[in-house]
């Protein structure tokens, strides 16, 4: 998580919060200035500092969708909550925050290594209270991980099945990884409408695996890209996008060809759907929000002269992502509103 923050005696309170402040600061300019104008944040395991990171972003316009993250085992103690404790923080989040411009709320169980079935539980009831907000939490990142849930789930047929078991899963569920999962998890998610948030360079940095993006594809699931920022290397989309290429290349099992065409749905239109954003954003066709990147690098540097030298639009779009970086993006434009320039 982004936002973790110690936890202070309360004479500490205010050096928590310029902390707080501080980060949610640069970590909302660092997606901004990536071009990220809708995203789904993992918060913080303390509600002062999911409340301070909503602020923030109210403040900015961006479209973020973030929760209360909740734990109650298998982490340090600091980081631990109860299950009255968390429905009533999140319950304070949810009704302070969830549908206030362009914000949403999302239950946010940390993963199910680290939150026991009720817990899981808990998070569920605060589906069925509060219809509209979303759910998300990690997925069959790697095989120790599955074989630790499964200890800690007996009563689960799979990792999926600690969500669902939980009345976590459905259409406003995207689940981060989920690069070993097996057929029937692939079938329910497909089922219920959950989405799969692939994140290539944390996957490839921790050494996962290679994400079944084909899998995924022939079962119906929708996928779409992440950054993992804990464990990724960055905010961009552009570098997540050729990694992404990268890994379907070098797929021992035969990974999916992709264009730049590819990449660019990935990183827009996909994810806008499976935010459930899709009649808002995700491209630019008449109608919808103006959410927007101009790119425009220096001249000389390598992605003018890629572009200059591109021999279409879609070896442009490839050179974009093979080259772009932050810095190339000249302005960033939410709901037709310039935020960075």
């Amino acid at each position: 998580e982004w936002l973790e923050v110690c936890a202070l005696p309360e004479e500490g309170r205010l050096i928590e919060d310029t902390y707080a402040h501080n980060l949610a600061e640069e970590f909302l300019h660092g997606l901004i200035s990536s071009g990220t104008t809708s995203a789904m944040v993992f918060g913080s395991h303390f509600a002062s500092a999911v409340d301070i990171l909503f602020a923030h972003a109210s403040q900015l316009g961006i479209r973020m969708t973030a929760g209360l993250v909740t734990s109650d085992r298998n982490l340090p103690e600091p980081l631990l909550t109860t299950i009255d404790k968390s429905m009533v923080e999140s319950q304070q989040l949810i009704d302070r925050w969830h549908g206030k411009g362009r914000l949403r709320y999302a239950v946010t169980p940390r993963f199910s290594l680290s939150a026991g079935e009720e817990l899981l539980a808990a998070g569920g009831q605060l589906v069925r209270d509060n219809p509209g907000i979303m759910v998300t939490s990690h997925l069959n990142e790697n095989h120790d991980e599955i074989a630790a849930v499964a200890e800690v789930h007996p009563n689960a047929r799979d990792y999926l099945d600690t969500y669902d078991i939980a009345g976590l899963l459905g259409d406003h569920t995207i689940l981060a990884h989920n690069v070993h999962p097996t057929d029937r998890e692939l079938a329910r998610m497909a089922e219920t409408g959950a989405a799969a948030a692939h994140c290539p360079t944390s996957n490839s940095a921790l050494a996962s695996g290679f994400f079944p993006l084909q899998r995924h594809i022939d079962a119906g699931v929708q996928v779409a890209l992440g950054s993992d920022v804990g464990a990724g290397n960055g905010f961009s989309m552009f570098k997540e996008g050729v990694q992404a290429y990268f890994m379907q290349q070098l797929h021992p099992d035969g990974g999916l060809p992709m264009t730049s065409a590819h990449l660019l749905y990935l990183a827009t239109a996909s994810g806008a759907q499976a935010l459930d954003l899709e009649d808002e954003v995700g491209d630019l066709s008449v109608g919808k929000r103006f959410d927007a990147v101009y790119i425009s690098p220096t001249a000389r540097q390598p992605l003018d002269v890629g572009l200059n030298h591109a021999a279409d639009d879609e070896d442009a779009l490839a050179k974009i992502f093979a080259l772009g970086t932050p810095s190339d993006i000249n302005r960033v434009w939410i709901d037709g509103q310039l935020v960075k320039s």
